[in-house]
């Protein structure tokens, strides 16, 4: 039998947690052994080992509290996430003892492993890009070329400044990670990323999307789920999602916003539902009646706001995959995004959903008009959105392309 380890920071909590969490599910459901490791453990999932001592508990509370002043060496506008992952730890020397078949990592930043130990871990490697931290320096979005080119003195953006903490993080990935990794990415778009950087460009890299239980995740009665959220029965509901914070560049807030503007002269019989944030202390006028229902942790909870949706809107102007759209989408609710990133895998252009040009903010409003006006003429859109989930994510599909993925690294070695 396979005997699979994964590394990730947490279990349910994050984008790319959740993804590890769900492929660790996958394939234990197809009956791989597989083991998910944490250093922040949140499911309560027997199947999840989190650090079992106190040492390691103190290590994954402490370590990222040590590094974080080296952070402000580098002065940058990027105001996405930077991850150092340098300090040491005892992962290599556990794993390579075990007798696991292949090390899969996903999201092991805040100092769970450092990048030099990820380089002495003797056994098979898959790594998961949940966004560009693998290829990029210490950042994990980029809007420049540096990934493409190299990190140098020649490349720095103008508004960086202070240590090239970025060019240093890209260096050491670069003398450590000799041996290629096999990389797979939720998307095409992250696939060619990786083919493009110069860190990974002629590494093996496949294209597996993050999975969803769609047994699990399936819609529910509308009715119901608006009257156990407090939604109204008669009005249009739109519904986004923010992780307690609107000032993320590459979330698209701003243009969410201006499309709203744009719709509010259009249309007045809607609702907007923002979830992942509590109302502010001074709320922004939509021009909408809007409804915050902050965090929703678990999986029901979920379902019913989806249920309860008429469309997801998802104005990013980068995303990796998207497990929000997913999750509509094996819910029945159509999504309405740009054309960037893995939204173009997600959403089929006026089958599933509607994909406006980037970064055109009419053109995004025309999605979501069209999208209501399918959904008034009959139910063939929400059907084609559930249709596509059980096709391309389910359970039992992405873990067949794990396990062959497996299978061809440790029996043919390549």
């Amino acid at each position: 039998m396979l005997k699979i380890s994964h590394l990730s920071n947490s279990d349910i909590i994050g984008g790319a947690g959740i993804a590890a969490y769900r492929i660790h599910k996958a394939l234990l459901k197809k009956e791989i052994n597989s083991r998910l490791f944490v250093n922040n453990y949140y499911s309560g999932d027997h199947t999840v080992i989190p650090p079992k001592d106190k040492i390691h508990k103190l290590n994954s509370i402490f370590k990222p509290q040590i590094i974080n002043p080296l952070k402000k060496l580098l002065i940058t506008k990027n105001k996405a996430l930077h991850s150092l992952s340098i300090l040491p730890s005892n992962w290599p020397k556990f794993l390579n003892n075990s007798d696991t078949d292949v090390v899969h990592l996903h999201w092991v930043q805040n100092e769970m492993i450092s990048i030099r130990d990820i380089g002495n871990i003797r056994k098979p490697i898959v790594m998961n890009t949940h966004d560009m931290w693998p290829f990029c320096g210490a950042e994990h979005l980029s809007f420049n070329i540096r990934w493409k080119e190299g990190y140098s003195k020649n490349n720095r953006p103008i508004d960086e400044s202070g240590y090239d903490l970025n060019k240093y993080i890209w260096k050491l990935k670069k003398r450590y990670w000799v041996n290629p990794f096999h990389i797979v990415s939720p998307s095409r778009w992250m696939a060619k990323c990786v083919k493009n950087s110069a860190l990974m460009n002629n590494w093996p890299c496949e294209v597996i999307p993050n999975c969803i239980d769609t047994e699990k995740w399936r819609p529910l009665n509308k009715t119901f789920s608006r009257k156990l959220l407090n939604l109204p029965q008669n009005k249009i509901i739109l519904t986004f999602g923010t992780f307690n914070s609107n000032n993320q560049f590459h979330k698209g807030f701003d243009l969410l916003k201006k499309s709203l503007d744009n719709l509010k002269t259009k249309n007045k019989d809607i609702n907007l539902v923002i979830f992942g944030q509590s109302e502010p202390k001074y709320p922004i006028n939509y021009g909408f009646q809007t409804h915050y229902l902050g965090q929703l942790k678990d999986s029901y909870s979920l379902k019913a706001l989806y249920s309860a949706s008429d469309i997801l809107l998802v104005p990013s102007r980068i995303e990796s995959f998207c497990n929000t759209a997913c999750e509509a989408n094996a819910c029945g609710v159509p999504v309405v995004s740009y054309r960037v990133g893995g939204l173009i895998d997600i959403v089929d252009h006026k089958e599933t959903g509607y994909l406006a040009s980037p970064f055109d903010i009419k053109d995004f409003t025309e999605g979501i008009i069209w999208a209501l006006n399918q959904i008034n003429l009959d139910k063939k859109l929400n059907t084609l959105t559930r249709r596509k989930a059980i096709k391309k994510w389910d359970y039992s599909v992405i873990s067949k392309k794990y396990e062959n993925l497996y299978k061809k690294i440790i029996f043919n070695k390549s």
